[in-house]
């Protein structure tokens, strides 16, 4: 899959005229054999590149990432896509510091599929928190090799040693005679010179854009409307689709009653049948739309042996019911001690089972999908993806061509979430290749907002069994829990029969809190629906689930769950120092509860959680209006080792605790006769600009290695919210969402 052989491109037009040139994004994965630090190259020494080298150390060319203009402004190729968490700045700020440009005069754009871009473990993917921390040290040695270049050239036309250079934002300096040469007048000597085998890297006492906040590149373009996202592609020629999915997924179309009425429609150009749906061609995306959804279409059942059909009578009710039901003590994933003797053996034993329900992505850029088949046979497509690379090799497999006739451009997102991962029957792109097959010229296809609701890959419905023991001083000894349901690893990369899927227990195992004997095992259930990554994905349930558990188990034992946590993390200074800055964040740690300046009755939760390399610790601040819960303030300490971009921290933050409460409040996918009963936000709740907090983020920089950002803000919201709700409503909530429950009779 990584393996893909460069596109040779040469641009030129066909004998009628239609476009028949492949993108800058085709040439430059074509390109790589040559270091590209100057204006764009003319034909003929573009047709006489050499291709890739077949063995690349990803990261390691200059040429594949920056190309420096005549004005000495910087074209960067991320690796990484811009979905809204800022990575494209990040990237410039890091390459900026080593080659000695100011980021602001970066502009960057996704890279095209390549084996220079495999920068996650030999592959390449936007997610997982991921993208920063595992591409730093590449990124700023790409800066410096490019830095090292220039200053070579530039002693070249001087005429001076290299050793008596230095450089300023953007240019060549020499000191000694007052002389300075801009970048882009020396880019072309550059490019012909060696890559440096070993560089000298900025001092971190001396950084002027790594570690500060940095405005957004891309926030000009998004507030002005300029950003042009997969939905806003067009080319010249296409055509508009729209489809109609089978409602329960596995159906096949069988007969259209009112065919010949809807052909007759204003704009129509033709019907298409599709792998479990029906298209509509049209001259408008809303012409198609109408036309698509006044088909009356009927639907065979899924046939035998298709891999995750929906099943007729499936509903998420009885599916909970199942995973609750089931018992056992599952794969052991984490063993510490001797749980289940000192459970035995406890002064007291707690037990509670949490759950939490399906949620889909709901970002707000609805999927589309943009192919065009060029006469030279290859096709070159615009898709929202987290994976250039594994969206390209699953192309070509639908198109029945080469990986490297497929050209793949990755505009940036509207939101992602974990939602443009290659998941089984959720994306629009092979629908698009198909139809513009069959149809013979490009196709722009957009999902509305209902056909992404029936079919996006979901976060997976979730319950967890607990026990905990606890001494007679009411401290915690003991703790089990047993997770019951499928994770999204397991269903996307192969499943052990006799291993425990990580995504299933991560924000339960691995917990730093003393207590001497813990077991954390996992009982797997196959999930009917299709199921995917969610942001933050196992940790946006679990820690919900276990940090709600250990208030259970203060308030067993009769401890301040605040006190009791710093207790358990004196042998961890790292997470002790980080509990005791978000109590300081938030004026002191009180749990209530008390009364506000305002009059209401609030109170305080805490929890604490460990996704992607990163720690933090949440403190919400809730009350009652009405029955309805009112979070007023969140304080966030989050420690990712080191930063990059404080604003983009805070920002992701931000951004972290309105889905994380949302979730936690709101959101739920509910599933009856294999039909999922929202098909739009009429139908599922999402927090409204009137219910978000107050955010309130402190940055504490241990010096760790470096974490993630994108995720890590958001497992603590929901324990937070709950553990607060509990001293108000004096009971538990152990499901979500929260809004399911008649709180009205606890209002104060």
């Amino acid at each position: 899959m990584n393996d893909m052989t460069p596109i040779i491109p040469e641009a030129q037009a066909t004998e009628n005229g239609k476009p028949f040139k492949v993108s800058r994004r085709g040439f430059l994965g074509a390109s790589l054999g040559a270091l590209v630090l100057g204006v764009t190259l003319p034909a003929a020494r573009t047709r006489a590149l050499a291709a890739a080298p077949t063995s690349v150390t990803p990261g390691s060319r200059v040429a594949a990432f920056l190309e420096i203009r005549p004005d000495s402004t910087v074209l960067f190729r991320s690796a990484f896509i811009e979905g809204g968490q800022g990575i494209f700045t990040a990237m410039a700020q890091i390459v900026g510091e080593e080659l000695d440009v100011d980021p602001a005069n970066f502009v960057v754009e996704g890279a095209p599929p390549g084996p220079d871009y495999l920068l996650t473990g030999g592959g390449r993917f936007t997610g997982g928190s991921m993208s920063v921390r595992m591409s730093y040290d590449t990124m700023r040695k790409l800066g410096a090799s490019a830095r090292h270049m220039l200053l070579q050239a530039a002693a070249a036309r001087l005429g001076v040693p290299a050793s008596e250079l230095s450089t300023e934002p953007g240019r060549v300096v020499h000191a000694a005679s007052g002389r300075a040469v801009p970048y882009g007048e020396i880019a072309d000597e550059a490019a012909n010179l060696p890559l440096p085998a070993d560089v000298t890297l900025r001092d971190r006492a001396n950084f002027r854009w790594i570690g500060k906040p940095f405005a957004r590149l891309d926030a000009r373009d998004k507030s002005t409307g300029k950003a042009k996202y997969s939905i806003d592609q067009t080319i010249d020629g296409m055509l508009y689709a729209a489809v109609q999915h089978s409602p329960r997924l596995g159906g096949e179309p069988e007969v259209m009653q009112n065919e010949a009425d809807v052909r007759g429609m204003p704009g129509v150009h033709s019907i298409q049948k599709l792998p479990g749906a029906v298209a509509v061609v049209a001259n408008s995306w809303w012409r198609a739309r109408r036309a698509v959804e006044a088909l009356q279409v009927s639907w065979t059942e899924a046939a035998s042996g298709m891999s995750h059909p929906m099943p007729a009578d499936f509903s998420s009710e009885a599916h909970m019911a199942k995973l609750k039901a089931t018992s056992g003590d599952g794969v052991a994933f984490e063993t510490e001690g001797d749980a289940a003797g000192t459970l035995a053996g406890a002064a007291r034993v707690i037990e509670a089972v949490y759950d939490a329900p399906y949620l889909v992505h709901g970002q707000l850029e609805p999927p589309s999908a943009l192919a065009r088949w060029n006469e030279d046979g290859s096709l070159e497509l615009w898709l929202p993806n987290q994976a250039p690379e594994m969206f390209q090799a699953d192309a070509a497999k639908v198109a029945g061509i080469a990986p490297e006739k497929v050209i793949i451009h990755s505009p940036m997102l509207g939101g992602f979430f974990g939602r443009h991962f290659l998941y089984q029957t959720a994306n629009p792109y092979p629908q698009a290749i198909l139809l513009a097959k069959a149809v013979g010229r490009p196709i722009k296809l957009l999902w509305s907002r209902e056909e992404e609701f029936l079919r996006d890959a979901l976060r997976p419905m979730a319950a967890v069994r607990f026990r905990g023991g606890i001494d007679a001083s009411g401290t915690p000894v003991a703790l089990s829990a047993v997770a019951v349901g499928e994770g999204p690893t397991g269903r996307w990369f192969g499943r052990q029969p006799d291993k425990v899927d990580s995504s299933a227990v991560e924000g339960i195992a691995g917990k730093v809190y003393a207590i001497p004997n813990r077991r954390v095992g996992q009982i797997h259930v196959d999930d009917p629906a299709i199921i995917g990554f969610w942001r933050s994905v196992g940790h946006s349930m679990n820690d919900f689930f276990y940090e709600t558990f250990f208030d259970e188990m203060a308030d067993a034992g009769q401890q301040d769950p605040y006190e009791l946590r710093l207790r358990l993390l004196a042998g961890s200074p790292r997470h002790k120092t980080l509990l005791q800055a978000v109590a300081d964040l938030s004026g002191g740690w009180k749990r209530g509860p008390f009364a506000a300046e305002d009059g209401t009755r609030r109170a305080r939760g805490v929890a604490m959680a460990s996704p992607f390399g990163s720690e933090v610790a949440t403190i919400a601040e809730v009350s009652l209006r009405d029955g309805e819960i009112a979070v007023h303030d969140v304080w966030v300490a989050i420690d990712p080792g080191s930063i990059v971009n404080p604003a983009i921290i805070e920002a992701q933050m931000n951004s972290a605790v309105a889905l994380g409460l949302s979730s936690a409040l709101l959101e739920e996918v509910v599933y009856v006769d294999g039909v999922p009963q929202a098909r739009n936000y009429d139908g599922y709740q999402i927090l409204t600009p009137d219910r978000m907090p107050r955010v309130h983020v402190r940055i504490v920089e241990s010096g760790a290695p470096m974490g993630g950002i994108g995720e890590p803000g958001l497992p603590g919201v929901p324990p937070a919210v709950a553990n607060a709700l509990s001293v108000l409503a004096g009971k538990r909530v152990r499901s979500l969402p929260m809004s399911k429950f008649e709180l009205k009779e606890v209002d104060g």
